[in-house]
């Protein structure tokens, strides 16, 4: 009986990707920390492996840096990003779809950073190679349209971000039926851009519908649950829902909390939000509004 002799090229190689596929699967389950290690190992194996200009490098730079934007290390995933942005054109080329993949990641952490100005033809960017390569109905040309109208929502210019979300939704609907992560993503920025225009009815649905769907989808303790708690909390503090709005601060918080660091900008943004509902609070005459809240605080 003979034993068969392993190539460790090939289990090296193998280590790596099952190191990757953990790394993404414990950052969709908002697994920060241990998705972090991950992909670090997984990184440091893959330059060694391969070199540091492979695409396969270039792969785990780009969704490295997916997770840096989540948890808030900017200026770390904008350098894994452009990293990855120089192997693909220079290994695949300027117009391939993988290039556009990573504009599109570019548009998204400028929007993170709050220049939506220079995020937007990024985004724009991203949709014409897409289009191109795609169709027009393709799920990943419609990703790229939902990012252009963040974009253009960041700099009012809601008429034209509008009806690319519908766009965006009907091409998720026909593609995935009524219920997907990014439906309730779409339909979350929806509401959002609703509400900066004050229909409120409309945002309030909006946000109900997609925090449903994202609880169903991710679980109730995930931290894109928490975004649209957060963002659900602002309208109703709005339409005097005190109370309401409480109790869905107290709870986004106590998501973050376990998730991103203290000083994360979606936490502090959350934190800050609460504490302003309780200066409200406070100062209302109806002190039985504060008394029926069982208000927790946040620890830095």
């Amino acid at each position: 009986m003979t034993t068969r002799q392993l190539n460790p090229a090939r289990v090296q190689q193998r280590l790596i990707h099952q190191l990757c596929h953990t790394a993404d699967e414990c950052r969709v389950q908002g697994q920060y920390v241990k998705a972090e290690s991950l992909y670090l190992r997984a990184l440091e194996l893959a330059e060694s492996a391969v070199g540091p200009d492979h695409t396969e490098v270039s792969v785990i730079c780009n969704n490295l840096a997916v997770l840096y934007k989540y948890t808030g290390k900017l200026a770390e995933a904008a350098r894994l990003y452009q990293r990855s942005l120089e192997i693909t054109r220079r290994t695949l080329g300027a117009e391939h779809t993988d290039v556009a993949a990573i504009y599109h990641n570019l548009g998204g952490l400028e929007h993170a950073r709050g220049r939506f100005a220079e995020g937007e033809p990024l985004a724009r960017r991203s949709v014409e190679i897409r289009e191109r390569a795609l169709g027009l109905d393709h799920v990943d040309v419609a990703a790229d349209i939902a990012a252009l109208a963040g974009l253009l929502d960041g700099q009012g210019k809601y008429e034209e971000s509008e009806p690319l979300y519908h766009r965006v939704l009907e091409i998720f609907e026909r593609a995935y039926g009524p219920e997907h992560y990014e439906i309730a993503i779409n339909l979350n920025n929806l509401a959002a851009l609703k509400q900066a225009q004050g229909r409120r009815a409309e945002a309030e649905q909006l946000y109900h519908r997609a925090l449903a769907m994202k609880e169903k989808l991710l679980g109730p303790e995930h931290p894109d649950v928490a975004m649209t708690l957060n963002n659900l909390a602002v309208l109703l503090k709005k339409n005097g829902k005190l109370d309401e709005a409480a109790r869905l601060y107290q709870r986004a918080l106590a998501i973050f909390g376990q998730a991103l660091e203290p000083e994360h900008p979606k936490v502090v943004t959350c934190r800050e939000n609460y504490a302003h509902l309780l200066k409200t609070i406070s100062s209302t005459k109806d002190t039985k509004i504060v008394s029926s809240c069982n208000f927790v605080s946040f620890v830095d």
